[in-house]
């Protein structure tokens, strides 16, 4: 099969994927209302104790605002997972995919569908808690190819969680089951350098929260935003993202050939 009709059926899945995310718009403010409490939370009530021990030249929550901010975006990005899950398991288990093998689609072309649809839906909600940072006195202190960089980023990081999303979808039989399985990944951002340096950390958590994918690419967003030494994270968060999507692709591709209900 040529790449035309792969791009082409691929489009019509993503309308298909839109139409649902317009009709439930819920789900889009549900994924960035998380971390946009989490964002509240940890700013106005512990944000001026933490702040104040970071040794920033700015004390205090102010500090620990500008610190906490790629973590709760890169919370945010992980926290896409469970809706893409739910939507890849509900057609894998209503018939629907079936129907799909009846006709002239591209094999790839549901499973992108989903992911490019669940990309646009989580960078939706990475502009809602953006805004919500804005508005509360989050200031960046770099450009807008800085911007753009880690926008850029946070984009490459979706691709990669909605590619390990749809496989984890594809896993249990069932829909509740496929609603819990990407939880852990929206337990990784507190287990790395998002909320507190890795320092502070005991000895085999500083060691995990140091070597674990999260810590590298929210070590080189807040680079990007607030101008702090990056070194090797940028080479090694894209190496992250890149691998994982790969991981992501392969694996749900090979669930989506094998699955018996599909």
């Amino acid at each position: 099969m040529t790449a035309l009709p792969m791009v082409a059926d691929s489009a019509t899945m993503l309308r298909r994927n839109l139409r649902r995310m317009r009709r439930y718009p819920s789900l889009t403010l549900f994924i960035a209302g998380l971390p946009v409490v989490f964002l509240l939370l940890f700013v106005y009530v512990f944000g001026g104790a933490i702040g104040a021990g970071l040794g920033d030249v700015t004390a205090g929550r102010e500090a620990y605002l500008a610190y906490v901010i790629p973590g709760i975006l890169l919370m945010t990005v992980a926290g896409g997972a469970q809706g893409t899950a739910i939507s890849v398991a509900m057609d894998m288990t209503e018939g629907i995919i079936a129907r799909f093998r009846t006709m002239a689609i591209a094999r790839g072309a549901v499973l992108t569908g989903h992911v490019v649809g669940s990309v646009i839906q989580t960078m939706l909600a990475v502009v809602i808690v953006t805004a919500v940072a804005l508005l509360i006195g989050f200031r960046p202190t770099t450009g807008p190819l800085e911007w753009a960089a880690a926008a850029g980023l946070l984009a490459l990081a979706a691709v990669a969680i909605s590619w390990l999303s749809v496989a984890l979808g594809m896993v249990p039989k069932d829909v509740e089951t496929a609603s819990n399985l990407p939880m852990f990944l929206v337990i990784l951002p507190f287990l790395s350098s998002g909320f507190v340096p890795t320092e502070t950390m005991p000895g085999p958590l500083a060691w995990f929260a140091e070597h674990q994918p999260f810590t590298p690419i929210i070590e080189t967003i807040r680079g990007l935003l607030l101008g702090t030494p990056i070194g090797s994270d940028g080479i090694v968060a894209v190496a992250w993202c890149v691998g994982i999507s790969i991981l992501g692709y392969l694996w749900s591709r090979r669930l989506y050939d094998r699955n018996p209900a599909s």
